[in-house]
């Protein structure tokens, strides 16, 4: 799904000598280029504060302290993700509220989280899914009206641009109060180990997190406010910083690969290919309203555990993502849950496949897979 080896080869000349000098002087833990990525990450960004944590789940949980939620508060989020954003609400003591999605671009969908809000309602999170932002403008807007927090995972679409209605242009991951994301190797921006960060422009809150992140320290054994212990190690800050200056480009080889996939797959009236951004109508080349960190198809009476088998046996990976909603995991079940409120989930998890994605696809590749899509729909 991912060929890291591929990608590390184009930049091991400048990673391999900066993990090596981290050795020679031992710096693993906030050394200096922990403080030379979080800069340099800060002004690709356009965000005021980058505050390095451990992996992208603690990241999630660290912002959610930061705001100072208290157990019982509701947080509403997307049905359709991964369970890490769901987890670390009910890790907190919060109470989740998961809601449907969108059916074209698998977003937390708005009327959705309209509906869910309630009294004890206290912070939304959007999961950018697949590597698109979730509708902000609107998920802001709404989160103003109810004086509550909006909390971005933007674990899957790091270099994704937004733009409002009016033609602004923003990042994802500093569009709400604070952000989110991960840096597992196979994110669009991934190190060779765990990794993640937290986003924000608030200054006091950005305070708050630098402290959470390192045992509550601000000062050495001076515990001012409840922490974990989660920092980024300086190597994984050298690779993340080898790669930062490559991540538009790594982005715009994935839309050209999601492009050539697109042209290969279209007219097949039992698959529907990627949805981007109503701004753009298409994967353009002029902008990056989606990053393609997954390119997932939706089948319509295709046999899909079918196709995964077809395509493993011509050693043809291809991921499922999600199989099981969330509201029916083991784990979050809750009997305030109505499958009736589900039903664009409760479908994609039977229809959707992710193709190969990453930087390194060439045509040849392309052209292999979707020869055995086409095949497998034709002969079934």
């Amino acid at each position: 799904m991912v060929d890291l080896k591929g990608q590390y080869a184009g930049i091991k000349d400048i990673v391999n000598p900066t993990i090596q000098e981290i050795i020679d002087n031992a710096s693993f833990i906030n050394g200096p280029k922990v403080h030379e990525f979080q800069k340099n990450l800060e002004d690709y960004l356009g965000v005021k504060h980058v505050i390095p944590c451990a992996n992208g789940t603690d990241a999630l949980q660290i912002a959610m302290m930061g705001l100072g939620l208290k157990p019982g508060d509701e947080v509403i989020t997307a049905d359709f993700t991964f369970a890490a954003t769901v987890e670390v609400i009910a890790l907190l003591q919060l109470t989740p509220v998961l809601v449907d999605v969108d059916p074209n671009d698998f977003n937390i969908s708005v009327d959705a989280i309209k509906k869910a809000i309630t009294p004890k309602t206290k912070a939304i999170v959007p999961v950018h899914l697949f590597g698109q932002c979730a509708n902000m403008e609107a998920i802001m807007k709404l989160a103003e009206e109810h004086n509550l927090y909006v909390i971005e995972d933007n674990a899957q679409a790091i270099g994704a641009t937004y733009t409002y209605s009016n033609g602004k242009k923003a990042k994802a991951g500093t569009i709400s109060h604070v952000a989110s994301t991960s840096f597992f190797p196979s994110k669009n921006l991934g190190c060779y180990g765990d990794g993640g960060a937290i986003f924000t422009n608030d200054d006091a809150l950005a305070h708050t997190i630098r402290g959470i992140v390192n045992h509550g320290m601000y000062e050495r054994y001076h515990h001012d406010v409840v922490g974990v212990n989660s920092r980024l190690d300086s190597i994984q800050a050298a690779v993340l910083n080898a790669k930062l200056p490559h991540l538009d480009t790594y982005n715009k080889a994935r839309q050209s690969a999601a492009r050539k996939y697109s042209k290969a797959l279209e007219g097949i009236a039992s698959i529907t290919t990627p949805q981007v951004s109503k701004t753009c109508g298409a994967i353009c080349e002029d902008c990056d309203c989606h990053v393609f960190h997954q390119y997932t198809l939706k089948l319509n009476n295709v046999d899909r555990d079918g196709l995964v088998k077809f395509l493993n046996s011509h050693d043809i990976p291809c991921g499922v993502y999600y199989p099981i909603p969330l509201h029916n995991q083991k784990a979050y079940q809750d009997t305030r849950y109505n499958e009736a409120d589900f039903p664009v989930t409760n479908q994609l998890v039977k229809e959707v496949i992710s193709l190969p994605m990453h930087t390194e696809l060439d045509d040849e590749q392309i052209q292999f897979i979707t020869d055995k899509i086409k095949e497998f729909i034709t002969n079934n």
